[in-house]
């Protein structure tokens, strides 16, 4: 039986302090999952925790889950808080104002100095073809490019790797770190030369006279995205955790076989209009699934990657955070409500 949805909370920037300052003076911090809340009916109780989650049609499988009631069917009564950059997302959850989060491979590594305690549980989805590079309206050739727009993390990470591609050493460019949805208008007025970007900012980007130029793909770099917890949450709430992967694997098979579907809860959560999720499970390849030794070593390469050009002072701890064989050690042992 589908289940209304739960609330959508969007928080952006410096909203998300005065937000956690709030929570944590009403309940304490990492007490928000306190219990159990209202279930699907008949008096049946389901644990409660609040997810962090963004703002674009990657998070199709979370939006997905709850419009077809997937969430209370594996016994969780889920939350989606959303944030406009994945970074933030993270912040949230390391300051114990949500217990659970999604975020790219790429974006969480490069935080894993600040965050010990951040814990990878499974992929959910991987794409070279999603993240586009576009160049401004008078930008003909990536040797032209000065200035690049760019999201600390995935976004930063893609933009170093294009012009290593190109063979322009990317000291020589000047990184500017702005907002996503500012990027185009930027990139438009010419103040910015180039950015990298996941949809729909490409696209807009596009209809604004800048020229998508290639995907990340095309220069050998995909991204992934995970699945997080903070360990000491992590250590008392096991079960909850593979509750929420179950309804993700499920999400995430519907989101591929039924594309309207997860459109519709898409746009009904988030805002997002139909046509782009369909588009982007064109580019997406959605699904829960265990890391592979092949991803353990680019995350090494990414890891490497932060440390040489300076973006953090030691390298960050991949083999701690990453949980290989924890979904199929937990997940089987999951069933639904």
């Amino acid at each position: 039986m589908k289940t209304a949805f739960r609330p959508i909370h969007r928080i952006t920037g410096s909203a998300f302090l005065a937000a956690s300052l709030l929570s944590m003076t009403a309940c304490g911090a990492g007490t928000t999952d306190a219990g159990a809340g209202p279930g699907s009916g008949g008096g049946e109780s389901l644990t409660h925790l609040r997810i962090a989650v963004g703002v674009d049609a990657s998070y199709a499988p979370f939006y997905l889950a709850g419009a077809e009631g997937l969430w209370a069917e594996h016994g969780v009564d889920v939350d989606l808080v959303q944030f406009a950059k994945g970074g933030e997302g993270v912040d949230a959850l390391n300051a114990g104002q949500v217990q659970m989060a999604g975020n790219s491979d790429a974006t969480t590594i490069g935080l894993l100095g600040q965050n010990p305690d951040l814990r990878s549980l499974l992929v959910y989805e991987n794409s070279g073809r999603y993240l586009k590079v576009v160049l401004g309206p008078d930008v003909k050739s990536p040797r032209q490019i000065k200035k690049m727009a760019v999201v600390p993390g995935l976004s930063e990470l893609a933009a170093t790797r294009f012009l290593e591609s190109k063979g322009i050493k990317p000291g020589s460019v000047e990184f500017v770190t702005s907002d996503p949805a500012e990027i185009p208008a930027l990139t438009k007025k010419g103040d910015m030369d180039a950015y990298v970007l996941w949809e729909p900012w490409p696209a807009k980007g596009k209809e604004l006279g800048a020229r998508i130029l290639e995907t990340t793909g095309d220069y050998g770099l995909s991204y992934q995205h995970w699945l997080l917890a903070a360990s000491p949450w992590l250590k008392d709430h096991k079960d909850t955790a593979a509750k929420v992967a179950a309804a993700l694997a499920e999400a995430a098979e519907k989101v591929e076989s039924d594309p309207d579907a997860a459109a519709k809860a898409t746009k009904d959560a988030a805002k997002i209009p139909t046509a782009q999720t369909v588009n982007a499970v064109k580019e997406i390849d959605f699904g829960v699934r265990d890391f592979t030794a092949k991803d353990l070593k680019g995350y090494d390469d990414t890891a490497r990657l932060y440390l040489d050009t300076g973006k953090v002072k030691a390298r960050p701890d991949v083999a701690r955070a990453v949980q290989r064989g924890w979904l199929p050690g937990n997940l089987e042992n999951t069933e639904k409500s």
